[in-house]
């Protein structure tokens, strides 16, 4: 029987990293990958796309982000398709009330206040509830930060169960999401892993029946990268505006990993 964290697999994943409130970037990378139209509305068919978190701070159009992601969850879905967004630690820092990355033009955005909107139980907390920590796509394994052995031991749909609950205001937040190898902090795979390091990526991956984890979180200076012979892949290019990285998108289709980078 497969866990609540586990999709099916699908013909082709689109993965995209870090948007940071950015809504130019948020519309082309999600046309480069096949996912929208020139209306922005779904025009990726069976298409899964999962984006690996902070979609929103440092840029001026969070809520514009979120209500385009929100809308495309329901319309990929229709079409038996899906939009997967995950949340980072940016996502977490705002339910907080941790508002320090928020501009003055994304927090007028929210007419109730922008503390008010993302707080425990508050309407944008909710969408957010509605969002994996770590979700799994066929044989690909995704994270903001990471996932760690102790993750897997603490249980993957636990770990989701209760950030949600947080967010819906039924609970505390989980300690496990707010310390330093939380799975939106960890970087434990994001620079230089060594044998250390990739030996417990390999005890993650073969718990959980997974070919290879992907995640955002640390801007790739050059670009998509991989890890640990492709068992990792960090597609953090920082292709928001605040950040002025290339625009790209990790492809897998057919057993098979390629990235996507927009024409310069």
């Amino acid at each position: 029987m497969n866990k609540a964290y586990e999709r099916s697999a699908a013909s082709r994943i689109v993965a995209i990293g870090d948007l940071h409130g950015d809504l130019d970037a948020t519309r082309k990378a999600l046309r480069l990958a096949g996912a929208i139209g020139a209306d922005d509305r779904w025009a990726g068919g069976s298409l899964v796309v999962v984006q690996t978190g902070d979609s929103i701070d440092r840029g001026d159009d969070d809520r514009a982000v979120l209500e385009l992601l929100d809308r495309l969850f329901v319309e990929s879905a229709r079409v038996g398709g899906a939009l997967i967004a995950l949340s980072g630690n940016h996502e977490i820092m705002n339910v907080q009330g941790d508002l320090r990355y928020v501009s003055k033009k994304s927090a007028a955005a929210f007419e109730q206040g922008r503390a008010r909107a993302f707080a425990p139980s508050a309407p944008f907390a909710r969408l957010l509830a509605s969002w994996p920590v770590i979700v799994k796509v066929g044989d690909s394994l995704f994270a903001h930060g990471g996932v760690l052995p102790a993750h897997v031991k603490y249980g993957i749909d636990k770990i989701n169960q209760e950030t949600a609950e947080w967010m819906r205001g039924e609970r505390a937040a989980p300690a496990v999401l707010l310390q330093e190898d939380s799975p939106v902090w960890t970087r434990l795979y994001s620079a230089d892993p060594g044998p250390a390091e990739c030996a417990q990526l390999e005890q993650v991956l073969t718990a959980l029946g997974a070919a290879r984890l992907v995640v955002g979180h640390t801007p790739q200076p050059n670009g998509i990268s991989s890890a640990c012979k492709d068992k990792v892949w960090r597609i953090d290019t920082g292709m928001s505006h605040f950040y002025g990285g290339t625009l790209q998108v990790l492809n897998i289709e057919a057993g098979q990993v390629s990235v996507r980078a927009q024409p310069k």
